[in-house]
């Protein structure tokens, strides 16, 4: 690729809106270049913004263009673009697996993860299997995050390795929806420890908050309460909230047998989370249960 900026630098996950901005100046430039590999993975990541803010439609109009301009190069010019093929597959599926489209997603990481492996491309070989990891359940979903981690741990590439902390943090919920507490623990302290190593205070807070939440599974509800104090203390100095801390310092109160002081937490927790469009859609009982007993009705 020529020398034009590295995209994956500029990604901004909180704000994909802004991030579309900062691709498509970048894309503009680029134009002069010629390099058209490069051309197709931004428009990859372009598309992931819209992806991201749940516009599948767009989403996949930029993926078509992409699809074309990858064959036309192939074609036309005789030359290969082994990552942005990668990179499309990668996120047609992401696409298709965002909007709930769990089988039409899985071919797509398939041969995602089948190029990146052949190509030697271990940073996306890694993603195209968590993305299995999270598409798949139980076995099927240990069997491909075990994969992507064995990938990333023997891999030289730094940003192969990047991926560990959200492959511990998936693994270890796989353990926890099986009910599996004690090995939900083992991989999520094991994600703390590898964050704690990073200059990273948002994702390191994620990491406390899953130890905690494993921790009140297994009934070791007082500790789990005060992890998530803790985080609560953090998260206003910062000027900032987590309406999913919010909710668990509401169900550690609640299943220590406090719940006067845990209704004013179920409540700032359904302001917060009743505003995630994910959560709306896909758990829906559970806000109503934060609704509910914020209201002081039965849960």
């Amino acid at each position: 690729m020529s020398n034009l900026p590295d995209f994956d630098q500029l990604w901004d996950y909180d704000d994909p809106g802004k991030t579309e901005k900062v691709f498509k100046e970048l894309f503009a430039e680029s134009r002069s270049s010629g390099d058209r590999e490069y051309q197709a993975q931004l428009l990859t990541q372009i598309a992931r913004t819209h992806s991201l803010r749940r516009d599948f439609e767009e989403a996949h109009r930029i993926l078509d263009d992409v699809e074309r301009m990858i064959n036309v190069v192939a074609n036309a010019l005789d030359i290969q673009t082994p990552v942005a093929q990668i990179r499309f597959l990668l996120e047609r599926g992401r696409t298709h697996n965002s909007a709930g489209q769990i089988e039409a997603a899985r071919p797509f990481f398939i041969e995602a993860w089948e190029r990146a492996c052949n190509a030697r491309q271990d940073y996306h070989a890694v993603d195209a299997a968590h993305m299995l990891g999270i598409c798949e359940h139980g076995d099927a979903s240990l069997l491909w995050n075990n994969r992507a981690m064995e990938v990333a741990e023997a891999s030289d590439d730094p940003r192969a390795k990047g991926w560990l902390g959200a492959l511990y943090n998936n693994t270890g919920w796989t353990y926890q929806d099986a009910g599996q507490y004690e090995k939900a623990l083992e991989f999520f302290e094991k994600g703390l420890a590898w964050r704690k190593g990073l200059d990273d205070h948002q994702a390191t807070r994620i990491a406390k908050w899953a130890v905690a939440r494993a921790k009140r599974s297994l009934n070791r509800t007082e500790e789990a309460l005060a992890m998530q104090q803790s985080l609560l203390e953090e998260l206003e100095s910062a000027g900032t909230s987590d309406g999913y801390v919010f909710e668990e310092i509401a169900e550690c109160l609640f299943k220590l047998g406090r719940p006067d002081e845990s209704r004013p937490f179920f409540v700032r927790a359904y302001r917060e989370l009743a505003k995630d469009g994910w959560l709306a859609e896909n758990e829906p009982e559970r806000l109503d249960r934060l609704k509910r007993i914020g209201e002081g009705q039965p849960c």
